[in-house]
């Protein structure tokens, strides 16, 4: 016998038999069996349903990964054939300059998805139950629920419900319980083993789940902070199941209690027991609040591996759901650290091949109420991004372990070799705040000698947001303070395409002042510039404008630092097409009734970026645009898209 099988027999002594009484049967991914069984008939058939139990959980997690995999990948190839049309596939000369009716013909295929998608957005779209789950759609929810029932099924299918009462060997007149709830707690075990592998992998940035179905890895982050509450409620619900039987059922006691507890299987358990409290507990809400999200990000790389050591320790038979877990993980880390390294080996001033960091000018629009606005401007040697993918941005003289997610603001083209990078964020603590407060005490001295700060990338990350948009859909843009980072280039994009008479662009951007447009007064303005006709709207609202506020408050690093903007001089100043400033908080729902509308033809795509409480507002005002009814009749008006930015979620 091997010392592994031995070792295996050992943490299944209380089958109280001699192994040279029979022989040894291997059960995949569980404790070795002797047979044929010599205890007592209640104690056989009691192993009988545990190891006959075990035989069955271990097919249902078969079928439970094969689920998995035949939805991916009937996901992957539905997408690959019946996916949508690219706009660099449409010819815009085909449709018509006005149009008579807004009923739009489509093959009987499209016009079903059409109207399945909008009738899916019109009842999953909205948010429910925000005082559990936050801000979550009903899709997610009914996503979590289908899992969560899943696994309630498998959990209790195919156990032998009953109990034994059966004599302790050595003992006269006692006697120990033996019941469901041993193969019961094994089951939920090995449920929470098999789910670790898809936990780490809806955590993956560099995401398979991604690139099979499309959707940004950072729409995972919900199921994958979900699924490890389940996984936590498993090992709790084991824990307790086996105490129980250990420390009460099993005669004995305290000697059983003892020896079961001292095993050094039972060790590591207890160790992944902890594990998982403690990652649970920094996964919360409460958790992160208290620590602080860089701490309970770090925090989470190294207790989740750990875990995942301790759990290969306490039963290795199931390792192999542990291998898959720890090698997704590396594997992430790995793509990461090289994306970093392609992207940013460039030539030096020497002439030589080496790591070089990007040099950006810093610009920043003080507001000590709310926190500082940080603009970031610099050109770097790579190929353009496409636009709506967003760049992890480490500030190196602020630290080296930390990055954030940012979109560029700037229009991805390339020119003599390199692309301009531009953002904006608002400083409010942690690191971002370093670099507002370096800009304090070491501000620019002349226009030709700015302030810059070494920054380190890693991307791009994020889906093509144009690249669906044919000329027949309509675009409305609607962004929350730094949140025009998301839409603008969106904008820019379209005013460069060719006329299409019927299409409806409107751009909505909600600020706390009026001169926050100097933030993006460049590239507002070059837009401008390339607009001709009216087929682009802008409207401002100005949603806490004070004016001796607005008058005393001071920008700096800015050319025009002795100015003061109000609306009508940045009205005038960028041009003639942004002449709606508006005061108080945009009507959401009624900006989006509105825009629906007065279109002409074709669907709609929102595109928005801002508070939570903003994205909320337009997830139930798109969801009651939508009319899958409408839509199947030929009015594709009232299929209407919303993509937002899931940095917020971050």
């Amino acid at each position: 016998m091997s010392a592994a099988t031995a070792q295996l027999v050992r943490r299944q002594g209380y089958q109280s038999q001699n192994t040279s009484s029979g022989s040894i049967i291997d059960y995949w991914g569980f404790a070795v069996r002797v047979f044929p069984c010599a205890n007592d008939p209640g104690t056989c058939e009691y192993f009988d349903a545990v190891y006959g139990g075990h035989e069955v959980g271990i097919l249902y997690t078969g079928i439970l990964w094969a689920t998995i995999g035949g939805i991916l990948l009937i996901w992957a190839i539905g997408r690959h054939f019946w996916g949508r049309r690219r706009a660099s596939e449409t010819v815009t000369h085909e449709y018509p300059a006005v149009e008579t009716s807004p009923k739009v013909s489509s093959g009987g295929i499209s016009r079903i998805a059409r109207a399945l998608s909008a009738t899916r957005r019109a009842y999953f779209l909205p948010e429910s139950l925000r005082f559990i789950f936050g801000r979550t759609t009903r899709l997610q929810l009914t996503v979590l629920a289908i899992l969560t029932g899943y696994l309630a099924i498998w959990s209790f299918a195919g156990i032998t419900y009953k109990s034994w009462i059966t004599p302790v060997k050595g003992y006269d007149n006692l006697f120990q319980k033996r019941s469901s709830l041993g193969p019961w707690s094994d089951r939920i075990g090995v449920l929470a083993y098999a789910m670790t592998p898809l936990s780490v992998m809806l955590a993956s940035r560099e995401s398979i789940l991604s690139q099979l179905t499309g959707i940004p890895y950072q729409s995972f982050n919900f199921l994958h902070r979900w699924l490890g509450y389940i996984i936590f409620v498993q090992s709790v619900l084991h824990t307790i199941g086996w105490t129980v039987i250990e420390v009460n059922y099993y005669q004995p006691q305290p000697q059983v209690a003892e020896k079961w507890i001292k095993q050094l299987y039972m060790i590591w358990g207890c160790v992944a027991m902890i594990l998982i409290f403690i990652l649970f507990l920094l996964a919360t809400p409460w958790g992160i609040r208290l620590t602080g999200y860089e701490f309970f990000r770090k925090s989470h790389y190294v207790l989740a591996m750990v875990y995942i050591g301790a759990c290969w320790g306490h039963w290795q038979p199931l390792k192999v759901f542990m291998v898959p877990g720890l090698a997704i993980w590396l594997f992430d880390r790995l793509a990461r650290a090289t994306r970093s390294a392609l992207i940013h080996y460039q030539y030096l001033s020497d002439g030589s091949m080496g790591f070089q960091t990007a040099s950006a000018v810093v610009t920043t629009f003080p507001d000590s109420k709310h926190g500082d606005v940080v603009r970031l401007d610099y050109p770097f040697a790579q190929s353009p991004w496409d636009i709506g993918q967003h760049f992890y941005l480490c500030f190196t003289k602020a630290s080296i372990w930390q990055s954030h997610p940012f979109t560029p603001l700037s229009f991805p083209v390339e020119k003599n070799g390199t692309v301009t990078h531009s953002y904006i964020f608002r400083a409010k603590a942690g690191e971002t705040k370093k670099i507002a407060n370096m800009a304090d005490a070491h501000p620019a001295k002349t226009d030709n000698d700015p302030l810059t700060t070494p920054v380190v990338m890693q991307g791009p990350y994020g889906e093509n947001l144009v690249e669906h948009l044919t000329p027949d859909v309509n675009v409305l843009c609607i962004a929350g303070g730094t949140g025009i980072t998301y839409v603008l280039p969106i904008v820019h994009w379209l005013v460069q395409q060719p006329l299409s008479l019927n299409r409806k662009i409107t751009l909505l951007w909600a600020v706390r002042r009026a001169h926050d447009v100097d933030w993006v007064r460049r590239e507002l303005s070059a837009i401008l510039a390339m607009v001709s006709t009216n087929l682009l709207e802008i409207m401002i609202h100005v949603t806490r404008e004070d004016e001796d506020e607005r008058l005393a408050l001071p920008r700096k690093n800015e050319k025009e630092a002795s100015d003061h903007i109000s609306p009508a001089s940045s009205s005038r100043s960028l041009g003639g097409a942004l002449n709606t400033f508006n005061s108080g908080k945009p009507d959401l729902a009624h900006a989006v009734e509105d825009f629906v509308s007065g279109t002409v033809c074709g669907r709609t795509t929102v595109f928005a970026s801002g508070p939570g409480s903003m994205i909320s507002d337009l997830r139930a005002a798109v969801a009651k645009q939508n009319s899958g009814a409408r839509v199947w009749k030929g009015d594709a008006r009232f299929d209407v898209e919303l993509k937002c930015d899931d940095r917020l979620e971050w």
